[in-house]
């Protein structure tokens, strides 16, 4: 997996941090939406070990309200063209809208997270493939009914890399996302999680991200700024089932879980 001027190799689990530049996302809303503060994060991650950055500029926790492409692209891309001009460091930019993409790019970024999977804008995968980035393709559909829960995902997933390779993007600068918290039940978000390996069948890197989500706050019963250890286990699980990434919250506790593992793994 190609993203900007790094390789990220098969044998490997790194973390994508999350930096929110919003003010009403779920867990971390309001802290890091100035550029000096965004800045700082960045560089407390990468000390930290981070393999990529996730910059987000619109919520998209249960019931968000969408915001204009100006006021997206006003939050993400100052915030990415300072990270990249300081630090040599993957950024991605967390949006599903092509021009908040095109603009991201603009500034710098090396990678779209787009959670409609390329199908809500039918430009975004040309956009990706203009700028030759590397794009995240996330599960995601207008309602959580499911007959066979994993094939259709599968299915759901099989028909988004085909959008992206019909545009022309490499496989080398594609990674897929089963979606954790995107139309799924609790149940069923326990069950992608359970059977996280079989969506390395589709053949691409796989990014999971459960990171203080209600999948853990509902099992746990405890609010998002309480789901560390619950995250912990996550992204344990993720590691063993083979993902190449896992898009968290907290670094340095997260990078110690997976330096653990790998270590037991690699015996």
């Amino acid at each position: 997996m190609i993203i900007g001027n790094k390789e990220f190799k098969n044998d490997n689990t790194y973390i994508m941090g999350i930096l929110n530049v919003t003010p009403d996302s779920f867990s971390d809303g309001g802290r890091y939406n100035s550029i000096d503060n965004a800045l700082k994060h960045a560089e407390r991650m990468i000390n930290e070990g981070v393999g990529i950055i996730d910059v987000g500029g619109e919520s998209t926790r249960p019931g968000y309200t969408k915001i204009s492409d100006d006021e997206e692209i006003e939050r993400i891309a100052p915030v990415i063209r300072a990270i990249k001009e300081r630090f040599d460091i993957p950024v991605s930019a967390d949006t599903y809208k092509s021009a908040v993409a095109k603009a991201a790019l603009d500034a710098g970024c090396d990678m779209i997270n787009d959670i409609w999977g390329l199908k809500y804008d039918a430009d975004m995968a040309e956009i990706v493939k203009k700028y030759d980035a590397s794009v995240c393709i996330m599960h995601n559909r207008e309602n959580a009914e499911y007959l066979n829960l994993i094939d259709e995902i599968k299915s759901d997933l099989s028909q988004s890399i085909a959008i992206a390779k019909d545009a022309g993007i490499a496989d080398s600068k594609i990674v897929i996302d089963p979606g954790i918290g995107f139309a799924k039940t609790l149940e069923d978000n326990l069950a992608v999680t359970k059977n996280l390996e079989s969506f390395l069948s589709l053949g691409y890197p796989l990014l999971y991200a459960a990171s203080r989500k209600s999948m853990i706050g509902l099992t746990l019963n405890l609010p998002a700024d309480d789901r560390l250890e619950g995250t912990l286990a996550t992204t344990a699980y993720a590691c063993i089932k083979g993902a190449m990434f896992v898009r968290v919250h907290d670094v340095k506790e997260n990078k110690r879980v997976i330096d653990m593992i790998q270590a037991i793994m690699k015996k």
